[in-house]
């Protein structure tokens, strides 16, 4: 008797599903940056990161704002630009800048920061109040395992 050969469904992935709700959240919060503020979407996540963890150096606000290396840079230089952040010389690497917001930047930062938290009200509010603290305690696990993770490790292969 041969054993079944057919792979699972792709949507039956967890994965996947997390991958599908995590653009299906991103292009409504891209929408609404750009209704509200005319920010896309990376530099809507760039300025919340700044906001909240500033200094930041640029390699530093990727790692935050969850972006690569250059797309964090390209959203950095369109909020210097609009002058909402200010990038400095780093006094700890010659060749580096530090990123802080300027003063007409931190009213946009904590209008962002609501809607970001209107976002979360709005995605999670089909959950009960428990179901959100188990999804956050579980998200923290999955998180912190990927973190201990070396870079570039992927599991064997049978």
């Amino acid at each position: 008797m041969a054993a079944d050969t057919t792979p699972p469904a792709l949507q039956d992935f967890l994965t996947w599903r997390l991958h599908r709700l995590a653009k299906l959240t991103d292009r409504q919060s891209s929408d609404a940056y750009t209704q509200v503020f005319a920010l896309g979407v990376g530099e809507a996540r760039c300025l919340a990161a700044i906001g909240q963890f500033a200094p930041l150096s640029v390699k530093d606000l990727a790692a935050q704002a969850n972006l690569d290396k250059a797309q964090a840079s390209r959203a950095a230089q369109m909020l210097v630009d609009r002058e909402l952040v200010l990038k400095s010389a780093s006094e700890t690497d010659a060749r580096g800048v530090v990123l802080t917001l300027t003063r007409s930047g931190r009213p946009l930062w904590k209008r962002v920061m609501r809607l970001i938290e209107q976002r979360n009200a709005d995605i999670f509010g089909c959950l009960t109040k428990a179901e959100q603290r188990q999804l956050e305690a579980v998200f923290d696990r999955l998180i912190a395992h990927a973190d201990a993770r070396p870079q570039g490790s992927s599991p064997a292969t049978p």
